[in-house]
């Protein structure tokens, strides 16, 4: 068990549970304006109150019990979370393409350069043995998990069989499966261990190479990733989260980047900003004719009351060369 750094507080939770109606009034009795009560309880009761209550802080009044502002509106919250399942769901469609990329380079340079379908499995290629056999245990388990299930229908040219099922049902042997399978069982986090753990430097940057990175980044946005995927896929608030890993800045102009990297500093370099340009760059190697970034320019566009700092982005960040070659001029 790891032993925590800071100190639990002191006192002593004691919040009653609210109806959906008390939940409404406490919102109405802080000065938002719910024009339809009926409305704001069905979207409470679907999208839950602790979910919601976060984007009620920007509108809130400095230095109050969580006051509202005289002209906001329960649809003016409801907008703020719209925006970020949007935008959730947009960062998601590039650390889909990211992931999917590390995850072919990794089994391609190891299987290739090694001359080994289950390269994985040899200890000369890991710098932590005792998290090698971890990962090992997990792989086996996966595969005893996949025979415990009922089998498969064997389907025909249109539906058929997991790869991993065939696999299994197939061959005896080597036990666990080759590399190409065994990167697809992968959870990000698992992918993202396994790389760090990988002995050479030189393996890292041959992967790290083919999305555009050195080794450097390649472990620091990746671990990043994980996190950021994690919000994403537990449908979290993003755009002004705290993530507490960030993707480490490139030193080299080798590396795509900002024209003005200077606009992240300070406080920027800890908001979503560095993230969303970090995805941009990967995306300049691996897919350089994507539409992600008008994408994102046009989701922006969309809510123009955003509060751009939230995100930590300049107010001018489309006119960056990074950016505007990509994006039509508004």
């Amino acid at each position: 068990m790891v032993k925590p750094s800071r100190a639990r507080g002191s006192g002593t939770y004691g919040k009653p549970a609210l109806t959906l109606v008390d939940l409404v009034d406490r919102l109405a009795d802080r000065g938002l304006d719910i024009p339809d009560r009926e409305r704001a309880t069905r979207y409470l009761r679907h999208l839950g109150y602790f979910r919601l209550s976060p984007y009620t802080i920007p509108f809130q009044l400095a230095g109050t019990d969580h006051q509202f502002r005289a002209d906001v509106a329960f649809d003016d919250v409801l907008d703020l979370y719209v925006f970020d399942r949007a935008l959730r769901l947009l960062v998601l469609d590039a650390l889909e393409r990211i992931e999917v990329a590390i995850r072919s380079a990794l089994t391609d340079h190891m299987s290739l350069t090694y001359g080994d379908t289950h390269w994985y499995v040899d200890p000369q290629h890991f710098r932590d043995q005792w998290k090698r056999r971890r990962f090992l245990d997990d792989i086996a388990k996966a595969c005893d998990d996949q025979l415990a299930r009922a089998a498969e229908d064997q389907g025909d040219n249109l539906v058929f069989r997991s790869a991993l099922e065939h696999y299994l049902t197939t061959y005896g042997s080597p036990r666990l499966p080759p590399s190409w399978l065994m990167v697809e069982m992968l959870t990000v986090g698992s992918l993202d261990h396994l790389v760090r753990n990988l002995g050479l430097r030189a393996d890292k940057t041959a992967i790290a190479r083919t999305v555009g990175l050195n080794a450097v980044l390649l472990e620091s946005w990746l671990r990043t990733y994980v996190r950021v995927r994690n919000i994403c896929a537990h449908h979290g608030r993003l755009w002004n989260v705290g993530l507490g890993v960030y993707p480490a800045l490139p030193t080299s102009r080798a590396i795509s980047w900002l024209d003005d990297p200077s606009v992240i500093t300070g406080r920027r370099a800890k908001q979503l900003y560095p993230v969303l340009v970090s995805l941009q760059s990967v995306l300049n190697t691996i897919s350089p004719n994507s539409s992600w970034a008008q994408r994102l320019s046009d989701l922006l566009a969309a809510h123009p009351h955003l509060p751009l700092r939230g995100i930590g982005a300049p107010e001018d960040w489309r006119q960056d060369p990074f950016w505007a070659a990509h994006i039509e001029a508004i």
